[in-house]
């Protein structure tokens, strides 16, 4: 019952397309069918046979291929990282509030929640070998208190500022940072070795006002570009 249910609407899902497809594949290999068999053999040159015998097999070729289409499905969907050029990866897992909102300038106050983990995220199903250790998080026992700071001047490690320079408010992402964007080879507070890959979940929750900035740091932003 459940086969013949989804069948039915895979059919009725096709059917105005499907029309449409038979109708252009089919009209010229009746035509070329009913061409062929109206000659008479010695008529019948070389060029004809494959003429025919080529648009004839189009329709069960391109027919099986039309109908092995899954009929829901979408793009985009899917579980891979996206790289940069500079090496960082990161993964969408929820949309912002509006996408069409900005991005945050460099020396503007941005706020954001995060956990890191190194070795790897925390496994989804239960069965699976956590490898991850977490490391830090902006949730304590008393709460979100959500890390505030200024967008793309350093005060931050490199794969933040780019991460987040590219994200919107109400974003979350999953950040896989290498060490050369991270800590390095020092590592950090004893609790990072040097050369970790950094895994971080971060979600920016709010794009403050502009620092005020005087020539000297303007002169700085211009010199250090992210």
């Amino acid at each position: 019952m459940i086969l013949k249910s989804t069948m039915k609407d895979r059919f009725i899902t096709f059917s105005p397309f499907l029309f449409l497809f038979l109708l252009l594949v089919l009209a010229p290999s009746v035509h070329a069918w009913s061409t062929t068999t109206s000659k008479t053999k010695s008529e019948l040159t070389r060029r004809d046979t494959l003429a025919s015998l080529s648009s004839s097999l189009q329709v069960p070729i391109a027919l099986s291929f039309f109908l092995s289409q899954p009929a829901n499905a979408e793009e985009g969907d899917s579980d891979e990282y996206i790289t940069t050029p500079r090496g960082l990866k990161f993964k969408v897992t929820n949309p912002p509030n509006d996408p069409n909102s900005p991005t945050p300038k460099r020396a503007q106050k941005v706020k954001a929640k995060c956990t890191l983990y190194i070795n790897d995220f925390p496994p989804i199903a239960e069965n699976e070998k956590n490898k991850s250790t977490k490391i830090d998080s902006s949730k304590g026992l008393l709460g979100e208190k959500p890390l505030e700071f200024l967008a793309g001047v350093s005060q931050v490690i490199k794969g933040w500022d780019l991460a987040i320079s590219d994200m919107r408010v109400g974003e979350a992402r999953k950040l896989i940072i290498p060490s050369d964007l991270g800590y390095g080879d020092k590592g950090a507070g004893g609790k990072i070795p040097g050369g970790a890959t950094l895994y971080f979940d971060v979600e920016l929750v709010e794009i403050g006002d502009m620092a005020k900035l005087n020539e000297d740091q303007y002169k700085w932003l211009d010199e250090h570009p992210l």
